[in-house]
């Protein structure tokens, strides 16, 4: 939540006879009709009593600003979950995405596209809970597909309540059957789920489930979302008054893990985690929903989010791709921290830039893994110091970690480095301590003269934290390479590790004579 403050309508101490300020920024405040016009020559009592009126003003009419500018971290708590299992193919994503409201869920018709054990806060008639989409299970399964099905039994040990999803239109089959023994000696409370009942005529196939021993059968459409009133009252009825799960709303940290597919960004989590959290496999692209988990890293508690590979642009991509893709943006913005994993053991590729240039865009902090480590030779070390010299020059600020996640080397130098990035990301400076700064910047390095005219810097202030964003009061346009100037000074002088800098400026326009 950023709040973007208007100094001229706050303070009349701000406003003079001058002129008018026209905003640069992408962010525009609308309605900015004030002149503004603070004194050059202000000595520094006068710039702390500037800042003292504005920042007065404003939480007269806004309230505190600290709260303004941090976003709200809702308390802790525990939360029943309900795990929703099946053979694959069911529609137990689509039902999922039904009882959330929203489309979360990665679905297509192609089976298998849900691969981990996902959870997405839900409610129903007052009561919170957390709903926990699985792969589909599959018996006697190996490879990738008895990684699902052994994320899926798990989900099952750990849910309050268990939704059993079977496809009425084509009955009871022996996997179904299967997956009926896997919960009996769960001991968990099954509520039975007759998927894909679209009308009256479909109905009564629903009642060849009896056979499976669960109980009644709920007929269900999660297409068209037919029955799924009925059956959501039977989920709060067996819900226990009090869960086990924690929730994912506020709390720890968030930090994201992206980068290209098959990098070993589910391995990193399965290595922080010290579990098989997510299925891994060699072929690109197994990770599709976001996958959350809370893991203890340093003495600390870290909510870490697993994210699909980002292949390319989400306008080339299609199928399930693009949904994924879509998540991993989202995943992102929910974030504060992106560490981008790239792989150690290969050449730097366009696709990684762009993906740096993505965290940079949306103002997260950066941490960067250089992962593989084990694998590389001393050769291929001199040519990845090299490409990075040369290809991520602009994300020199960022803390560099170099890991492991097969072997697990240097994991705990992921919490300095997160640590750093988080105390840049959130880094104040006070407004008369940075007009002293500007101050020294413009009288040994002035603007350069463009026209027969110079831009010079009359005020500037900092807005806003997460991430740093400045604003500059100035007589003209002050070039991109002025502003990257500044940028670099403000690192050297302030740190700002690991965050991107906003720098914008506000032009003074001369008055139109009468």
């Amino acid at each position: 939540m950023k709040h973007w403050l208007d100094l001229a309508s706050l303070t009349p101490e701000l406003v003079g006879q001058g002129g008018d300020y026209r905003c640069e920024c992408v962010k525009n405040n609308a309605g900015v009709t004030d002149d503004i016009e603070p004194s050059v020559n202000a000595d520094l009592a006068d710039l702390d009593e500037l800042a003292a009126a504005a920042r007065a003003a404003a939480e007269e009419e806004f309230g505190d600003l600290e709260e303004l500018l941090l976003d709200e971290i809702e308390s802790d708590v525990l939360l029943p979950s309900v795990a929703v299992v099946g053979r694959p193919n069911v529609g137990k994503s689509t039902l999922v995405n039904r009882i959330i409201g929203r489309r979360e869920a990665v679905v297509e018709d192609v089976p298998g596209v849900t691969r981990d054990r996902v959870s997405y806060p839900a409610i129903w008639n007052g009561r919170d809970f957390l709903l926990v989409d699985t792969g589909g299970w599959q018996r006697d399964a190996r490879g990738m597909a008895g990684q699902i099905a052994a994320q899926a039994e798990r989900a099952i040990t750990m849910a309050d309540v268990v939704m059993f999803v079977v496809d009425a239109t084509v009955g009871a089959l022996d996997a179904d059957a299967a997956v009926v023994s896997v919960l009996r000696r769960a001991g968990v409370p099954v509520i039975l789920v007759a998927n894909k009942v679209d009308d009256n005529r479909t109905e009564s196939d629903a009642t060849a489930l009896w056979s499976l021993g669960l109980g009644e059968p709920y007929p269900v459409s999660a297409l068209h979302g037919r029955g799924s009133g009925d059956l959501l009252d039977a989920v709060v009825d067996a819900l226990p008054e009090i869960g086990t799960t924690r929730s994912k709303a506020g709390g720890p940290r968030r930090i994201a893990l992206l980068g290209r597919p098959n990098v070993g960004k589910s391995s990193l989590l399965n290595q922080l985690a010290e579990e098989s959290r997510v299925v891994v496999d060699a072929v690109a692209g197994t990770t599709v929903d976001p996958v959350d988990e809370l893991i203890v890293l340093g003495g600390q508690q870290w909510w870490f989010v697993d994210t699909a590979g980002i292949r390319r642009r989400v306008k080339e991509a299609s199928g399930h791709e693009y949904y994924a893709s879509l998540r991993t943006r989202a995943a992102l913005e929910k974030a504060e921290v992106a560490v981008v994993v790239i792989d150690a053991d290969e050449p730097i590729s366009e696709q990684d830039i762009r993906i740096l240039s993505l965290v940079i865009e949306s103002g997260r902090a950066l941490v960067i893994a250089y992962n593989k480590w084990d694998l590389l030779d001393e050769d291929r070390r001199h040519y990845l110091e090299r490409e990075i010299d040369r290809d991520l020059h602009m994300v020199a600020w960022a803390p560099r970690v170099n890991i492991s996640a097969r072997t697990g080397r240097h994991m705990e130098k992921l919490v300095p480095a997160l640590d750093a990035a988080l105390t840049g990301w959130e880094t104040r400076i006070p407004t008369s301590q940075l007009n002293t700064f500007l101050a020294s910047i413009v009288a040994s390095h002035p603007h350069p003269l463009r026209g027969g005219r110079q831009s010079r810097i009359l005020f500037g202030t900092q807005v806003s934290t997460r991430p740093p964003t400045f604003v500059l009061f100035a007589t003209g346009f002050l070039e991109a390479g002025y502003r990257r100037f500044i940028e670099r000074r403000l690192r050297e002088d302030y740190g700002f590790a690991g965050t991107p800098i906003q720098v914008n400026v506000r032009i003074r326009e001369k008055r139109r004579s009468r």
